[in-house]
């Protein structure tokens, strides 16, 4: 019963004001229906509280949610800073739009960062089984992380910027994605256990098989300092 922006300050911090750090959501079409979805039994139960205030959530299901809603029934993306403040995103068609060594973090259905020769859409169809043997997932969600000088020189490439756990294992990865005759390498199994808003590169992904990619890109610093300046300052402190 909360408007996007209700929802991102309820969301991350909480009726009680107890702070649960950054989170991402996409609002979805309301008119989406689908039989793995118990949706008109959720919104009956969306009634104001004994007092009058709205109702805040009401869960309709949190497994394999991702495969069933297709991304044309995805609407904008809200990237919600540690205090509430949320920046919307609409999505965008996604393409390999540059050269060089990438760091993925995966969002759904799976958790593990992973270290890549292919750009975003080579890597979605990688995981869509579509190269290799690998059998593949039906959809996934991840986040292209910044990688700074290492993406081009992983040895000897800078790291002050970049505040990633173990950087030798890092540079490691991603020398052996760059001299050996692999594409992409894990780099942590149990995935970033904070995303830090500030180190996306390009922004969240989203796709499947049927529908392609697509991208929820972050705008720059320039342009965030500009027109989102609170929110910019909430994940900068």
């Amino acid at each position: 019963m909360l408007n996007p922006k209700e929802f991102a300050a309820y969301y991350a911090i909480g009726e009680r004001g107890k702070s649960s750090g950054q989170v991402l959501f996409i609002e979805i079409d309301p008119s989406f229906r689908h039989p793995f979805f118990k949706i008109d039994e959720g919104i009956a139960r969306c009634i104001p509280e004994s007092d009058g205030r709205p109702k805040s959530s009401v869960y309709i299901a949190i497994y394999r949610v991702l495969e069933h809603i297709p991304i044309a029934a995805m609407g904008n993306l809200y990237y919600v800073a540690r205090d509430g403040r949320a920046l919307s995103v609409s999505k965008t068609p996604a393409s390999n739009n540059e050269n060089g060594l990438h760091l993925y973090l995966e969002l759904a259905p799976t958790r593990p960062a992973v270290v890549s020769s292919l750009g975003p859409l080579d890597f979605k169809n990688l995981m869509m089984g579509q190269h290799g043997s690998f059998q593949g997932i039906p959809s996934i969600a991840f986040a292209e992380l910044n990688l700074g000088d290492l993406a081009v020189d992983p040895e000897d490439g800078a790291t002050d910027d970049l505040p990633y756990e173990n950087i030798p294992h890092l540079r490691n990865c991603l020398n052996e994605v760059k001299t050996k005759p692999i594409a992409s390498k894990m780099f942590d199994l149990s995935g970033y256990r904070v995303l830090s808003f500030r180190v996306i590169k390009n922004g969240v992904y989203v796709g499947n098989a049927d529908e392609g990619l697509c991208v929820y890109s972050i705008p720059p610093p320039d342009a965030l300092r500009k027109h989102h300046y609170d929110w910019w300052r909430s994940i900068n402190t």
